[in-house]
């Protein structure tokens, strides 16, 4: 564990901007709580998790607001996690591979907090929990932040509209009813062994809906955007899928550029060329699986696996499901 828990200031800056709009003395508050009183020319750097805490708690007291982290939660959005942990994400095959991308990158959006799945029955959740704060007072301005990006997540894949099953928070906290009603349908749990969310384990395997989700890191280096390669490689790299020929030193003689160009491009983005062939070979697979009777074996081949027990291996590994799996659920009815 870090011996000084520490946390993005993006993450704060919705609970600011709630204060300016109510004329509280924000500045104030940040001062007497030891945070940076001019924080939004700060938000990209990181401030000690626990004053940040007691700034939201005591802001929320004073100025008497209820439900403060469910408010500023609902200021958050997916661009507020660093960019390359949304470029990971904009260009996973599916939403399971965006899941563990925020589960591999979660510490670096707080450093003590840790993100996982865990399967229930015919449903996953997908966890979160700031280490070493069990019993600190005013977690739930935490764990709402902590929910709302898995959720905003998964919004990526299935929609803007799309809402989980159940959230559910680490402290004893229970929901406002104002809070509740924009929240139709969800069941909200306190006291859980993690702050979660809940989904059907069969929006796994969605894949995503748009590439064009984020804008390219503010360092990009000039000429082509990173982001244009990536559509590339995704464009090119089909028709080479059957051929054996997608060797990432191949590909790179192919498209004109060195290996190590390539890389360093997709490096740029935290990207390997591995996760662009892994894309390009599901979208291939799942497409075939939606839209045709292909023999999954052909399908296999034509995915540019040698071996089919592979294949279902990899693509259990990006979907939760296997192909024949993904064929009966793509075909309701």
């Amino acid at each position: 564990m870090a011996d000084i828990p520490l946390t993005r200031g993006q993450f704060l800056l919705p609970f600011v901007s709630i204060l300016d709009d109510i004329g509280a003395p924000t500045e104030t508050l940040l001062e007497r709580s030891r945070l940076p009183s001019s924080l939004a020319e700060k938000s990209d750097l990181y401030l000690p998790l626990l004053p940040a805490l007691r700034f939201v708690e005591a802001a929320q007291r004073t100025q008497d607001i209820e439900d403060f982290g469910f408010l500023a939660a609902r200021r958050l959005h997916f661009s507020h996690l660093r960019e390359k942990t949304q470029a990971l994400i904009a260009h996973a095959p599916t939403l399971l591979v965006a899941l563990r991308h925020a589960c591999h990158w979660a510490s670096r959006e707080d450093t003590i907090l840790s993100m996982w799945i865990e399967h229930d029955l015919d449903h996953v959740r997908v966890c979160s929990r700031l280490a070493g704060t069990t019993g600190l007072l005013h977690l739930k301005y935490a764990q709402w932040i902590q929910n709302i990006f898995p959720i905003y997540i998964v919004r990526q894949f299935a929609g803007p509209d799309w809402m989980p099953t159940a959230i559910a928070f680490e402290s004893s906290y229970a929901p406002s009813p104002a809070t509740r009603s924009s929240w139709p349908g969800v069941r909200f749990l306190s006291g859980q062994h993690a702050a979660w969310i809940s989904l059907p384990i069969t929006l796994l395997s969605l894949p995503g809906r748009s590439t064009a989700l984020v804008a390219p890191p503010r360092d990009q280096e000039d000429g082509p955007s990173g982001y244009d390669i990536v559509e590339l490689l995704k464009l090119m790299l089909p028709a080479y899928l059957d051929e054996g020929t997608t060797a990432l030193a191949d590909v790179a003689d192919i498209a004109g550029v060195s290996t190590r160009t390539l890389q360093r491009k997709l490096a740029h983005l935290g990207l390997t060329y591995s996760d662009i062939l892994d894309t390009a070979r599901y979208e291939n697979a799942s497409r075939l699986l939606r839209d045709t009777d292909c023999r999954i074996i052909d399908i296999a081949f034509s995915s540019g696996y040698t071996d089919p027990a592979h294949f279902s291996r990899a693509f259990r590994r990006l979907t939760g499901t296997t192909p024949r799996q993904f064929r009966e659920q793509s075909r309701p009815g």
